[in-house]
């Protein structure tokens, strides 16, 4: 039996929207647990739908776990050096204090920016492997939308990546990290270590699993196989203003050799599949339009995926676009979620179920353009906000997103809530008496992730680009530190600014 210490410290940055994301925000209970520390971190997440999760189940009782810490700040703006060094500093100190330990597993995300450290994962695998030193090898498990950075292949010894996009074996990826981990301890650090970077960004709506070319290209990863530790490919998040941005193969091998000649040849494979990169979006009116169309003979939903105002890409999941094209339009049977509003839910709440509220409805957070929706709503329904998951992506987890309302406009409906939460699970929806397949439309704040749980019960789901934090084409944002040369999209121009370093 050996000692294990694992832990995860998560963020997704969008370097291009206002703020911070602080520690009381790491800290909160919301969509996922708060920061949880020594056993509380195997009570929170044990059986839950986390790497880490996965990771516990697999190891069992045939090793001793020695829990650090695990948090998720989700997606946002740039973590701050308050909370990225509070965080960071406990959990290394907390692994300081658990030596010896014969490996260290971290449920990790990949494309965290913050304040001081732009690499933010890197930094902090650095200060781990000083902790513990040349020969105790360390495994982290990535998002599919990790972007590797030279530091995080240097200091671990096996990186196992999401393979899917909608995120559905986020544990089975926890799985196949022990699996590389329990080899590790019988045969030693590996020699072989890999890092190839695409030379264009992929957007990511382009990056879905589900179909091809990246239903292809996740297929041939491989963990604890023949000579290779790993192989895995992750496809980037372009709203992190980094260097090392975009889409990577990354392979640890028993040699050098074996690790280079696997990441090579993966790394050809998507290079050549670079045109068939490539989802169809329209305008608000038009998708509106089009689904209305539809729904007057289908006999199930269509989907409006509202896809830049996604929470989960770091926007703030209160913009009108959307919204506001569907009452122009009137549309009848629609239904938006999920749409952050404290204070209209707070107003709902106190009017109670049945009462006319005049409220300006979002539109508060940006971008340029984007402005409140004004109007007289219908409390519907009311909602605590505290749910229990269930579907495939966050599915088994205790969510606190606080209190909920079902707010009606015309022939349009939309679920409030307190916090943000990307439109991934159908049970905020039935909290609020929503029964999503008996809807004519739904407009929900998601890119890919929805299509895990809402695309099997649609006629059809159509791309909308309104204002939204989040931009779907990369060649729109103002990046200062990414290299020089790489495709913005796939065929697309070519970076030419002047990367600036911390």
């Amino acid at each position: 039996m050996k000692r294990i210490a694992v832990g995860g410290f998560h963020h997704e940055t969008n370097s291009f929207v206002d703020g911070i994301t602080d520690f009381a925000y790491f800290n909160s209970h919301r969509d996922r647990p708060p920061l949880v520390r020594g056993a509380d971190v195997v009570k929170w997440l044990n059986g839950t739908s986390f790497a880490l999760s996965g990771f516990l189940d697999a190891i069992g009782d045939r090793h001793e776990i020695v829990p650090l810490l695990w948090t998720s700040g989700g997606a946002g703006a740039l973590v701050s050096v308050d909370a990225y060094e509070r965080i960071a500093g406990e959990l290394i100190g907390r692994l300081s204090a658990a030596l010896p330990v014969a490996a260290v597993y971290l449920d990790l995300h990949g494309a965290m920016v913050s304040a001081p450290f732009e690499d933010g994962e890197g930094e902090l695998l650095r200060r781990v492997r000083a902790v513990v030193g040349e020969q105790v090898p360390i495994v982290i498990s990535l998002d599919y939308h990790a972007n590797v950075t030279p530091q995080m292949v240097e200091f671990t010894d096996a990186l196992l990546a999401y393979r899917t996009y909608p995120h559905v074996d986020r544990t089975e990826t926890g799985v196949l990290a022990a699996r590389a981990l329990e080899v590790l301890l019988e045969r030693g650090r590996p020699l072989g270590r890999a890092l190839r970077k695409l030379p264009f960004l992929i957007p990511l709506n382009d990056q879905c699993t589900l179909v091809e070319p990246s239903k292809s290209v996740v297929a041939r990863s491989v963990a604890a196989e023949g000579d290779l530790v790993n192989l895995s490919y992750l496809a980037g998040f372009p709203p992190s203003d980094l260097y090392w941005c975009g889409p990577a193969v990354v392979a640890h091998g028993w040699s050098q050799d074996a690790a280079d000649r696997a990441a090579d040849a993966l790394a050809r494979e998507i290079a050549l599949k670079e045109p068939e990169f490539a989802v169809a979006m329209v305008s608000p009116d038009d998708g509106v339009r089009e689904a209305m169309v539809i729904a007057r003979h289908a006999s199930r939903p269509v989907i409006l995926c509202d896809t830049q105002d996604n929470p989960g890409c770091g926007a703030t999941a209160d913009t009108t676009g959307v919204l506001a094209s569907l009452v122009r339009h009137g549309a009848e049977g629609a239904v938006v979620g999920y749409f952050c509003d404290a204070e209209a839910a707070k107003v709902a709440h106190a009017a109670g179920i049945g009462a006319e509220i005049s409220l300006a409805l979002g539109g508060r957070s940006g971008p340029a353009g984007v402005v409140p929706f004004e109007a007289t709503f219908r409390v519907v329904e009311l909602g605590s906000g505290k749910i229990h998951t269930t579907g495939q992506v966050s599915g088994g987890r205790a969510i606190d997103i606080g209190p909920m309302a079902l707010l009606q406009i015309g022939g349009v409906s939309i679920a409030v809530t307190t916090k943000r939460m990307q439109a991934l699970d159908k049970a905020p929806f039935l909290h609020l008496g929503v029964v999503p397949e008996n809807q004519k439309i739904l407009a929900l704040k998601s890119t890919c992730h929805f299509r895990a749980e809402f695309e099997p019960i649609a006629e059809k789901v159509i791309v909308v680009i309104a204002p939204g934090g989040y931009l779907a084409d990369p060649a729109h944002y103002p990046y200062r530190r990414l290299r020089s040369g790489v495709r913005l999209r796939p065929l697309g121009p070519d970076w030419r600014g002047t990367a600036i370093s911390n």
